[in-house]
């Protein structure tokens, strides 16, 4: 029925899954699915044994001492598949006298030690029966005479030592024993609750896999949710990968254009600053020149006095009158070609705002998502509809299957169980109280015993009076020689019975230690269990033999355990993926393929899209035929750069004053330094302003910027506006007559993605029923609670820590009871002794 309640799980769970193979793969949207709700398992499939656990260890030990031989995992192979007394001969043939021999060899540590205890069992009665008679004849020590030695008190100090010692140790084994009795009865006690606990977690795990299931179901809605999310955005989702790709091209052809726009704009401004700032500079050299001219003449006109025909002015006005030519101005922005027909020209491209037709091409082009929106409505609303028809598909399947069903009969069934065992667990503590019992009895035959001894040390080594001969010793120490002869007779009575417990318990116990608990631990126990056709000779895989009726499929004991204590689902412990493929239970790529061929049947028409009219690019071309690649800009350089006069005017008057000082003192004397002083006022007046006033400089620097704007602007203009041109129609006949593979290209991405959200949907399905849904963790903890906990923890480490106590204390009788019986002759009243004749001693 576990088997059955598997499979329709994972049948359920696999009704959500398809497969789909995309051509390509885009990382779609990562869609969060929540976690598969899981309860925590109460179930702590481990024992600390907690100070005994010391013991345990100790007796491990021991048995590795006797056993030391690893797991025979083929011995048992060969002995489980050789067919022993079929026919007569069978133990004669050779192969079956080599694996009694391998049989032997190992278990030879438990037999020897097995025939020690026999041999214990039965030399040890013998003996006593032996030294009883022997003794009843005065002999073996049976004789109520004891001769003195000098060494006696050594003797009898030795004899109590040893026996002190052998009592300590058999009451340690005791203690040892009664301890492993005590935890076993407190362990199995306590099962109950470790029980109630597996049984717990069973419900939780039947209980809780329905809604697991639900919720991979329900998980449906979050896929179609995006789905239908991205489709309902199909304007922003696929007319912006579109969009994007289309830009690439699109984009940088109208930002061309729409810089070339600004240059326009900057050209126009650019000219009219030529045009003013040459007027302010004309205005200003033109006044500064008349001056000089006017100086000029003035000063000509003095020059050509009489007084400088003297002899001693003769040379001094030559000098003046060869220097005059210096004054004048050396920029003449005058005869700087003017600007107006080409500002003309610009003005009428200016009539038409190319920027504004830029823009329009913009915004006609960022109309690419609401085009696809508006194409796409009817082949999206068919796409909803085949989603709405996968969940209603899944939800029907679903419906269909009687999970509830199985889960009660599996309840039903599970309840009945822990009924059944809650009914018998009193009656398991009830034999575990009469085992108890029994082995607290054999405790107490070794406790009485000890009491003898102990009783005997105690009254012999109190009442001795070594001043006391023989046959007058006290009555204390009389008794406690009794009690020693008292404890080793029990000792005869009760020590083979002690032994046969402790040969049939060693042998029980010790075996299931080295042959179940130690390879279940290290799991050679499951490949032994796994072994092909071991439990079943035509079976290869016996547990795939009896879960898919295949006993070919690779389905082992130790794999089905290990993924359980994982964890891990049903479905992968169980490879359940050979009994059906959850791939295949609800095939919903056809649904798949209907909405990729509907996505790829999506037609979108972008010839509406005009990025730049004729009227934009004719105004283009009227920029670049404007003529102002026809400028003059190296002479508006060169005069931008001269200084404003040949020479300095101030260093000019400091001059003509100096060679003034050589004249004689006279009229042309003073005349000269006249006209120095005009031309310094000329200086500070019209040449330092137009040097330094705000007017003339802002004037010189628009200018010089201007015409050098102007400049690179001409540069190649009309190759670079052909280049915006063929740009802008490279663009527009991408849109016109390529857009369509750039559509088809991110429709198959967009429906990549689409089919994409279905996939991991697929993928996490596959992963929950892999890792989460129907985890069989408790089912491993059953297997451990019923192998690891009670059979080894509980049970085999208390029974062989109880045989080991009762063994050790069992044979440690045996000095005991030599130890007793020669010092009890030091401690009871003897009928003779020796008589020694006081001559003769004096002698």
């Amino acid at each position: 029925m576990a088997v059955e309640l598997c499979l329709l799980l994972l049948l359920f769970c696999g009704s959500t899954i398809s497969e789909v193979q995309p051509i390509y793969k885009p990382p779609p949207g990562t869609l969060d699915f929540g976690f598969v709700p899981a309860k925590t398992y109460d179930t702590g499939a481990y024992h600390e044994p907690g100070a005994i656990g010391i013991l345990f260890k100790i007796v491990h030990a021991f048995l590795y001492l006797v056993q030391p031989n690893t797991f025979p995992q083929d011995l048992i192979r060969k002995l489980a598949q050789q067919q022993f007394g079929n026919t007569q001969g069978d133990y004669q043939k050779p192969e079956n006298v080599v694996l009694t021999l391998q049989a032997i060899y190992y278990e030879i540590g438990f037999i020897v030690s097995a025939a020690l205890g026999l041999l214990f069992i039965l030399l040890l009665p013998l003996v006593g029966l032996c030294f009883c008679m022997c003794r009843c004849c005065d002999n073996c020590g049976g004789e109520m005479h004891q001769r003195q030695k000098k060494n006696a008190d050594c003797q009898r100090s030795c004899f109590a030592t040893f026996l002190f010692v052998a009592s300590l140790i058999i009451s340690v084994g005791v203690l040892c024993a009664y301890a492993a009795n005590q935890h076993l009865t407190n362990q199995v006690r306590g099962a109950k609750k470790l029980v109630n606990s597996n049984f717990k977690d069973l419900k939780i795990f039947l209980n809780d896999t329905p809604a697991q299931i639900d919720y991979l179901v329900n998980q449906y809605n979050t896929t179609k949710d995006k789905a239908l999310s991205d489709l309902n955005n199909v304007g922003p989702v696929l007319g912006s990968r579109v969009q994007e790709q289309l830009g690439k091209e699109v984009r940088p052809a109208l930002d061309a254009a729409l810089t070339m726009a600004g240059a326009i704009r900057e050209t126009k401004e650019a000219l009219e600053n030529v045009s003013v700032s040459v007027e302010v500079l004309q205005e200003g050299t033109e006044r500064l020149h008349a001056n000089l001219t006017d100086v000029k003449m003035h000063l000509s006109n003095t020059l050509n006095d009489s007084a400088c025909n003297a002899a001693q002015a003769a040379s001094t006005c030559n000098i003046i009158r060869n220097s005059l030519a210096q004054l004048n101005i050396n920029a003449n922005f005058s005869g700087l070609p003017g600007v107006s027909s080409q500002l003309a020209k610009i003005n009428d491209v200016l009539k038409i705002d190319l920027s504004s037709l830029v823009q329009k091409g913009y915004a006609a082009f960022n109309d690419t998502p609401d085009l696809v929106v508006n194409q796409t409505r009817n082949i999206l609303s068919d796409i909803k509809s085949v989603l709405e028809s996968i969940g209603s598909n899944i939800t029907t399947f679903t419906r269909a299957l009687p999970v509830q069903k199985i889960l009660a009969d599996l309840m039903v069934h599970l309840t009945q169980s822990e009924a059944y065992v809650q009914d018998y667990f009193p009656l398991v503590e009830q034999y575990d109280f009469y085992r108890w019992l029994g082995c607290l009895i054999l405790c107490c035959m070794l406790v009485l015993i000890l009491v003898f001894y102990y009783l005997g040390l105690l009254c012999g080594t109190c009442g001795y009076d070594k001043h006391a001969s023989p046959t007058t010793r006290g009555c204390i120490s009389n008794t406690g020689g009794n009690f020693l002869m008292a404890g080793v007779g029990f000792s005869f009575l009760f020590s083979w019975v002690l032994m046969i417990v402790v040969v049939l318990t060693f042998v029980t116990g010790g075996n299931v230690e080295k042959l179940v608990c130690e390879p279940f631990e290290d799991k050679n126990l499951f490949k032994v269990l796994d072994t092909p056709y071991l439990l079943n000779k035509h079976w290869k895989n016996y547990l795939a033999g009896i879960i898919f009726k295949n006993p070919n499929v690779n389905l082992t004991f130790e794999k089905v355990y290990s993924d359980c204590k994982e964890n891990k689902g049903i479905y992968t412990s169980l490879h359940l993926e050979y009994l059906f493929n959850v791939n295949e239970l609800l095939n919903i790529s056809m649904h798949t393929e209907d909405v990729a061929l509907k996505i790829e049947h999506i037609q979108i028409n972008l010839s509406k899209i005009i990025l730049l009219d004729e009227i934009g690019k004719e105004n283009l071309l009227n920029f670049s035929s404007s003529g102002i690649d026809g400028i003059d800009f190296s002479a508006y350089l060169t005069e931008i750069n001269k200084s404003v006069t040949k020479v300095d005017l101030l260093s000019f008057a400091n001059d003509l004053e100096a060679r003034a000082d050589q004249l004689p003192k006279g009229a042309l004397e003073n005349a000269l330094k006249g006209h120095a002083n005009n031309i310094r006022m000329i200086h500070n007046q019209q040449v330092v302003p137009l040097e330094q006033a705000m007017k003339y400089v802002k004037a010189r620097s628009t200018l010089n910027q201007s015409i050098r704007l102007l400049k690179r602007t001409s540069s190649e203009l009309m190759v670079k506006v052909k280049n915006v041109i063929s740009a802008v129609n490279a663009a527009q006949d991408l849109i016109n007559n390529n857009a369509s593979q750039v559509i088809v290209q991110e429709t198959k991405k967009y429906m990549d993605t689409i089919i994409g959200y279905f996939e991991q949907y697929t993928e996490w399905v596959k992963e929950s029923i892999s890792m989460e849904v129907a985890a069989c963790k408790p089912i491993a903890n059953v297997i451990d609670t019923a192998v690891d906990i009670f059979l080894c923890s509980y049970i085999a480490d208390s029974v062989n820590t109880f045989w080991f106590g009762l063994g050790g204390s069992s044979m440690f009788l045996i000095p005991a009871i030599i130890f007793a019986v020669k010092l009890s002759k030091y401690y009871r009243r003897m009928d003779t002794e020796d008589v020694y004749d006081d001559s003769v001693e004096q002698w």
